[in-house]
């Protein structure tokens, strides 16, 4: 599938993308589940050390029988995104522009969301054919930063990536953004509750 009607049908569906680094496998599936039931369709699984590639391969396992696509986040080389295509991710996620994984990921068939924060960065990313960009650190750039590049780029499609959570997810939204990555809010109740109204109000 291309990347843009990827990320175009899955966000469509639900605009949460659910993030979960740095947790054990079992922990992991969990935090999974619990965004499956809340309605995500997609969950990204950072792999910035071959240390997390146990909870990638447990989260695509935990995946695979209820046909949801778990995703390989932080893969800025080759070697990490042969590693995670091998293990079966379904689509990767990067923090910056990383050229050989945009070539590399293009080549496999595997949507990318490469990471922009700067107008540069953005044009740069839609010249290379990528709309769905990944606004990273979202917190430092805020939702102004996001309504501001929507003027002159009104083809970006931006995910809100980074310090994003039930309390600044409506912002978010509110801005243009077409997506937003959460995490531990996926597990609060309190947190659970305002993310459900931020997605219901967009």
């Amino acid at each position: 599938m291309e990347t843009d009607e990827f990320f175009r049908d899955h966000f469509a569906r639900n605009p949460v993308l659910g993030i979960f680094r740095n947790l054990t496998p079992e922990r992991t599936v969990e935090m999974c589940e619990r965004a499956w039931d809340f309605g995500v369709e997609l969950v990204e699984v950072p792999v910035q050390t071959p240390d997390a590639l146990p909870a990638l391969r447990a989260a695509i396992a935990a995946a695979a029988p209820l046909g949801k696509r778990i995703g390989a986040g932080t893969v800025t080389s080759a070697e990490q995104l042969t590693a995670v295509h091998d293990l079966g991710a379904a689509f990767t996620v990067a923090p910056g522009f990383h050229p050989e994984v945009v070539a590399g990921s293009a080549r496999l068939g595997l949507p990318h969301l490469p990471g922009v924060a700067t107008a540069t960065e953005i044009a740069g990313a839609l010249a290379a054919g990528h709309t769905w960009l990944k606004a990273f650190p979202a917190k430092q750039l805020g939702p102004d930063w996001i309504a501001a590049h929507l003027a002159p780029f009104p083809m970006a499609r931006f995910v809100a990536t980074g310090g994003v959570d039930a309390s600044n997810a409506a912002s978010f939204l509110a801005a243009g953004c077409r997506g937003v990555a959460v995490g531990s809010a996926l597990s609060d109740p309190e947190a659970l509750l305002a993310l459900r109204q931020a997605v219901a109000a967009r």
